[in-house]
């Protein structure tokens, strides 16, 4: 065997005892520490007591986890070292998609969640803390400079003061805390979390009024402040959130005017400010700016006036709640001719009078229309096929000048509406504008009309 054939066998040998180490490297997965696994094990009982959690799940917990427990793996930039950590952890069965483990009615809440997870970006409860009553723990300021997820639905029996939830999460991007118990204000430390891009704190009992400055919120997308206890006018740096696509302040106690800042929030497709307390002022002429509108709801509160001719560069609105607001005047007719994507259309429990817009005929796509308890009159203009499709969804009782054709009578959602007297024969001239100029003007053309046909009929 020559020289060369050596060097080559001897080369041969060692790649290959290099690829059998780095494939059994590769073959020997990190494991997560034993302090951090245990906490893990007592995290999971605290939720779920009657459950053996160790004796279900009794290897590494990154590699072999519970649905909800998700790890990542981290490289110490000085050492190079790479270690494995707890990043997510969800608790409350939501669906057999996302079979996260269930909770029991005696939950409790493990403070642990906030001592033994340094790398935790996703902390999530869904129906967990329902019956036994679970504080809000101190947070240690030590902790969250990781957190970008932390979701709280349907605890109810989770109480505590929203100030002490808000820790130091710089780099939080979601904070959804829906249907539980945690009450007091708006802490101004909201303000700073400046990665922020959804604040849903619906249904709680917070209250006050909402003093904080929200103008460093640069990246917000979602505002949901809705059933709570919120008072006082809203503040005007709200007009700042230029990313917002859904603002929600809905079931509160807001007053004052609704604030013209709001124009400004030119990316909003939900707006809801229905059942609060805004005063006499109409309803926003500025809403006729915000053109990516899909819905918009102003139930609820007494603005009064008459509906403003808003709709022409509407034509995306899928749903309006115009209900219990003491409008008056008529429905304009704008409204069918522009709103041509509309789904909903709620103008329930007003004052408003005259005449259904004929134009309504031409919403295609609209499924629900509400005009019940207003002062409407006259005929219902539509057709046997356009009331056929809404079923009990087209209300119109409460209207006691309204009325409907025979043919029309036995449907269902109109049944209530009397029969008109007179039956529906069409004018065979339409005439554009009421002066008596432009009535003379019209006859005038008729008859010189008439006098040409005779006159054709003798030299025939």
């Amino acid at each position: 065997m020559t020289v060369v054939s050596i060097f080559k066998l001897a080369l041969f040998f060692t790649l290959t005892s290099t690829l059998v180490t780095i494939s059994l490297q590769q073959e020997q997965p990190l494991l997560l520490n034993s302090a951090e696994q245990d906490s893990v094990y007592q995290v999971l009982s605290s939720i779920n007591s009657a459950t053996n959690w160790q004796t279900l799940f009794p290897d590494d917990l990154c590699s072999y986890p519970p649905h909800g427990v998700v790890c990542d793996y981290f490289t110490d930039p000085t050492t190079k070292n790479v270690t494995v950590h707890v990043t997510e952890l969800s608790f409350g069965y939501v669906s057999d998609f996302t079979p996260n483990p269930s909770c029991s009615p005696n939950s409790t809440f493990s403070p642990l969640l906030f001592t033994s997870f340094k790398h935790l970006r996703k902390l999530f409860f869904y129906q967990c803390f329902t019956q036994t009553q679970a504080f809000v723990p101190d947070i240690p300021t030590t902790f969250g400079y990781s957190l970008e997820e932390l979701v709280f639905i349907n605890n109810r029996a989770f109480v505590g003061p929203l100030s002490s939830i808000t820790g130091n999460f710089t780099s939080l991007r979601r904070l959804v805390l829906s249907g539980n118990g945690i009450h007091g204000a708006i802490p101004n430390a909201i303000g700073d979390l400046a990665n922020i891009e959804e604040i849903t704190l619906s249904r709680n009992k917070l209250s006050g009024k909402v003093s904080v400055n929200l103008s460093k919120l640069k990246k917000l997308k979602i505002l949901d402040l809705s059933g709570n206890g919120f008072h006082g006018n809203v503040p005007s740096s709200v007009g700042n959130l230029t990313h917002l696509l859904k603002l929600d302040l809905s079931a509160n106690g807001f007053s004052g005017k609704i604030p013209e800042s709001l124009s400004n929030l030119q990316a909003l497709d939900f707006l809801d400010l229905s059942f609060n307390r805004f005063g006499n002022f109409g309803v926003p002429l500025f809403l006729a700016a915000m053109t990516r509108l899909k819905e918009v709801h102003l139930s609820g509160n007494l603005l009064g006036g008459e509906i403003p001719e808003i709709w022409g560069n509407l034509g995306g609105i899928l749903g309006i709640g115009f209900s219990n607001m003491g409008l008056v005047g008529e429905i304009p007719a704008s409204m069918g001719l522009h709103l041509r994507n509309l789904c909903y259309l709620g103008l329930d429990n007003n004052k408003l009078n005259g005449k259904v817009p004929e134009e309504f005929g031409f919403l295609e796509f609209v499924n629900e229309i509400n005009l019940e308890n207003n002062n409407l009159s006259g005929r219902l203009p539509f057709s046997a096929n356009f009331t056929a499709k809404f079923g009990e969804k087209l209300r119109l009782k409460g209207n006691p000048e309204l009325c409907v054709d025979e043919k029309l009578s036995h449907r269902e959602s109109v049944g209530e509406l009397k029969k008109c007297s007179k039956p529906d024969i069409p004018n065979p001239v339409l005439f554009i504008g009421v002066s008596h100029s432009g009535l003379l003007s019209s006859s005038s053309s008729f008859l010189v009309l008439l006098l040409f046909w005779g006159l054709w009929i003798l030299l025939a």
